[in-house]
């Protein structure tokens, strides 16, 4: 049982009032283990009159005809750990000398304690105006609550806030449906971030008090349980939303206590210890993912409702401005202008009417939302169904016709999704809705994620997006069935959270799907196939070497066929897009088409051996570059003298522009003195940065070069580290910025440029580690693993290192190897979210691989290195 509540000392000192303030926070912790969640935030609402009242009393300010009023949060009576204490200092008469320094002195000692107090001194009239400007002001007003001070003032100023409020019922409600739906377009649109704003978040408590504020205004009451007396919510529906309103702030309450500060981002950093504070058990991943379920589920159910009752209100405060657009799409529902509706109230008594409302929405492009009435007879007939609805035959029926239609999935299945048909439909997909991963790799809730991949499907056929992805406009535009796509797309992760490969489960749940739904054999093999490897594709171009045919002949063995490559190159760039937005870009695109056009390429000839294949691209790279360089002026001979030194690796791993660019510069060089050559652009146009550099033989080359990119806040993507014949290195790295984009600033390149001048002539060290661990890093610990992989080149080694990504990793690892006297042939850098998968290709001084003394002395100073 937790102690008694401190009282306020008399007089209230800083030291003393500071010390209350402590043990009252001491206090909530405990309380918050046991007591109810709306107690909690009465209370230290209470308490913090007390101290005011007190305050009031003792800085004299009881002898003015001043009004302390509380408004806002604080002024309905509820106060969190951090929240604002907004206060407003009502007065009728001017303000004398003494009464202005009490009320600075009042709000200094405040301040001193450390309160976040807002406050404003204004007259009734000073009020209004105000209030007229800015409907923020106005919504203040409507929760004030009287604290000390002048009683005749105060209730004036309620009686006549009340009479004279300066917003109509119509342009109040028009500017909070404003301002709620510019607030979440800047969350993104989506309640299902994985750092979500509790408060301000699309269904978090700030939607609900927009409910509360419109109620208010329009009916002048203070009681939610006037909309149950007029009709607008049901009393079930009202209990709904205060459980979720409990939830929410129970967790917004922990956060507050957690962080010990004013926050109301669910950061990673805090997620563990809410997740304990609030009985989900010991600290850890699977206690923070059975929070973050719960907090899903409530901001899904705190939405829909929102959006009922707003359009509740709209139809009563604004009318009915879609009533003159009536149309009767069958017996059962209408179109209202944008909204569709049930024309009887039995509707949903017969459940495959679920299906043919959104069905109904596919077959009229007029059609975005759900009618609020339409939405509680949803909503009741999901609470009672007994059976997923793809028991019923006439429910598969629907659903493939949906799935089938041209727009089957754009709005209608993201009502489906909103309103949670998905998951009355598939029993499956009710397991993933609000299933978080608790990793910096996927940005939404599994459920969130597959409806955003769908969507992207979508979008390949939709006009209006076919230029962001024209390849993949290209291929679905020749598919035969693309719903096979979208229902690999529904089925790629819908095993995740059940433990085991989620890719293999996943394929038995699509098998069983489809002979649920009696696809051909053939198609459901192929959305089985498509779910197993989803993976398959950006492991591959991200992971491995696709300049090298061999890598590509056993990618397209897999693959099978020309069909199987369409869909899952389709399928892959719609997942990594849907994964986490930060993820996606023209590096990825790119190594992407590439693997796609060489597969293809493969695909569509007689099978030649890799060597063959080796010869015919190196070819068709010399004479593409030498056709460049001999428009630019060159002279077939010196370019060939040059080309001559080079290997076949540099010309089957480099595009043509990027030959023609590098030996232009090469050829202009007249001595070693001139050296190294330092190039940065994008000649291959894949949207990145390119740093070449071409210098002689220098041991710790690489190393020096990652430490510089490092200091310069530049990551590497992919590196190249081939030697000419004849002593001298040629480096080419693909790099980015931390944001994802190539680096074009012109001062920024001359200061890299310069950088590694200086270093690699030795004229400056190269530099240490400088980047602090970014704070979302520091909630992940991955352990480091260094694995050996195979290699087709005997005299290489090839090993994956796991790793806690971190600011200069390469450079780190760079190090190890330059004290181990190893060289760096490739790197393939690869960030999963917070933890780095990079691939290595490394020899020894004498170009042999490692023997097993070697790699496991590697493994060791790796790992000692980073975990240290």
């Amino acid at each position: 049982m937790h102690s008694a509540p401190p009282c306020w000392p008399k007089p209230v000192t800083l030291s003393s009032g500071r010390d209350c303030l402590e043990a009252y926070h001491t206090w909530s912790a405990e309380a918050f283990v046991t007591a109810d969640i709306d107690f909690l935030l009465a209370h230290r609402s209470e308490f913090i009159d007390t101290l005011l009242q007190q305050l009031w009393q003792q800085f004299e300010l009881h002898k003015t005809q001043i009004s302390l009023i509380a408004v806002g949060g604080y002024g309905r009576g509820h106060l969190h750990p951090q929240s604002d204490i907004d206060l407003l200092f009502l007065h009728e008469t001017d303000l004398n000398d003494t009464e202005q320094q009490a009320i600075r002195n009042f709000i200094q000692l405040l301040w001193d304690l450390r309160l976040d107090v807002g406050h404003s001194v204004r007259t009734p009239a000073q009020c209004f105006e105000q209030a007229a400007a800015d409907v923020t002001v106005a919504t203040s007003l409507l929760e004030q609550r009287l604290i000390c001070g002048d009683q005749t003032l105060a209730d004036t100023f309620l009686w006549r806030v009340q009479r004279d409020f300066p917003w109509s019922s119509r342009a109040f409600y028009q500017a909070k449906f404003n301002e709620q739906q510019e607030r979440h377009q800047r969350y993104h649109g989506s309640a299902y971030n994985l750092e979500p704003n509790v408060k301000s978040n699309p269904g978090g408590l700030r939607d609900i008090q927009t409910i509360g504020w419109i109620a208010k205004r329009h009916f002048h009451t203070q009681n939610d349980e006037t909309l149950v007396q007029h009709g607008y919510i049901s009393a079930e529906e009202l209990l709904e939303l205060r459980e979720y309103q409990q939830l929410l702030g129970r967790i917004r309450f922990a956060l507050h206590l957690e962080a010990d500060k004013k926050e109301d981002r669910l950061l990673f950093d805090y997620q563990p210890g809410i997740a304990a504070r609030l009985g989900y058990g010991e600290p850890g991943k699977r206690a923070v993912e059975a929070m973050m379920k719960d907090y899903f589920n409530a901001v899904v159910g705190v939405t829909e409702l929102n959006e009922m009752l707003l359009q509740f209100f709209e139809q009563t405060i604004l009318g009915d401005a879609n009533e003159a657009t009536r149309k009767q799409l069958d017996d059962n529902f209408e179109a209202i202008g944008s909204l569709i509706a049930a024309r009887h109230d039995s509707v949903f008594e017969t459940p495959e009417n679920l299906l043919r409302c959104v069905l109904l929405v596919a077959q009229n492009s007029q059609i975005k939302h759900l009618q609020a009435h339409t939405i509680r007879l949803l909503r009741n007939a999901r609470r009672v169904l007994r059976q997923p609805l793809n028991s019923l035959p006439a429910c598969r029926k629907l659903f493939m016709q949906l799935i089938s239609h041209p727009r089957g999935c754009g709005d209608a299945f993201r009502l489906m999704h909103k309103h949670q048909l998905l998951a009355h439909y598939l029993p499956q997909w009710q397991q993933i809705v609000g299933q978080m991963q608790f990793d910096l790799f996927h940005a939404y809730t599994v459920d969130e994620h597959t409806f955003r991949l769908v969507r992207n499907l979508y979008r390949y056929s939709d006009p209006d997006y076919q230029q962001e992805f024209p390849l993949c406009a290209e291929i679905v535009a020749t598919m035969d069935k693309p719903e096979l796509l979208y229902l690999a797309g529904i089925f790629h992760d819908i095993a995740k959270g059940r433990g085991g490969d989620h890719s293999e489960l996943g394929e038995v749940d699509a098998l069983n799907f489809s002979q649920q739904h009696n696809l051909d054999d053939h198609d459901g093999e192929l959305i089985a196939w498509l779910v197993r490897n989803h993976l398959f594709m950006s492991v591959t171009a991200q992971k491995r070497d696709i300049h090298d045919p061999e890598v590509v002949r056993l990618f397209a063995e897999k693959v099978g066929s020309q069909r199987h490559l369409n869909y899952l190159y389709c399928l892959t760039v719609a997942d990594i897009r849907a994964t986490n937005s930060s993820l996606w870009n023209n590096w990825k695109a790119t190594l992407l088409e590439n693997l796609y056009q060489a597969t293809k390429q493969f695909l569509a000839q007689s099978k030649p051996s890799a060597a063959t294949e080796m010869r015919q691209r190196i070819h068709q790279h010399q004479a593409h570059a030498m056709g460049l360089l001999l428009s630019l002026g060159f002279d077939a001979q010196p370019v060939n003298e040059l080309w001559s030194r080079f290997t076949a690796d540099y010309f089957l791993r480099h595009q043509p522009e990027q030959i023609a660019w590098h030996s232009q510069y090469i050829l202009a060089a007249e001595s070693d003195d001139q050296l190294p050559i330092i190039l940065v652009g994008d000649e291959n146009n894949q949207g990145t940065t390119e740093l070449f550099v071409y210098h002689l033989e220098h041991e710790n080359l690489f190393a020096a070069v990652a430490a510089v990119l490092d200091s310069q806040a530049l990551s590497i993507h992919d590196a190249q580290i081939l030697a000419t014949r004849d002593g001298y290195v040629m480096d080419t790295f693909v790099v980015l910025q931390d944001d994802g984009e190539p680096l074009t600033d012109v001062r920024r390149i001359e200061s890299l440029k310069q950088q590694l001048h200086d270093v690699l002539r030795q004229r400056q060290p190269a530099p240490g580690a400088q980047r602090r661990l970014p704070r979302q890093l520091r909630s992940f610990n991955v352990p480091t693993k260094v694995e050996f992989v195979s290699e087709r080149n005997p005299r290489r080694t090839a090993f994956e290192l796991t790793a806690l990504d971190r600011p200069g990793l390469v450079a780190h690892v760079a190090k190890v190897l330059q004290a181990l006297d190893l060289n760096i042939l490739t790197a393939k850098i690869t960030t999963v979210g917070e933890q780095a998968e990079d691939l290595f290709t490394v020899t020894t001084r004498r170009n042999e691989a490692l023997n097993d003394e070697q790699k496991r002395h590697l493994r060791e100073q790796i790992i000692a290195a980073l975990d240290n």
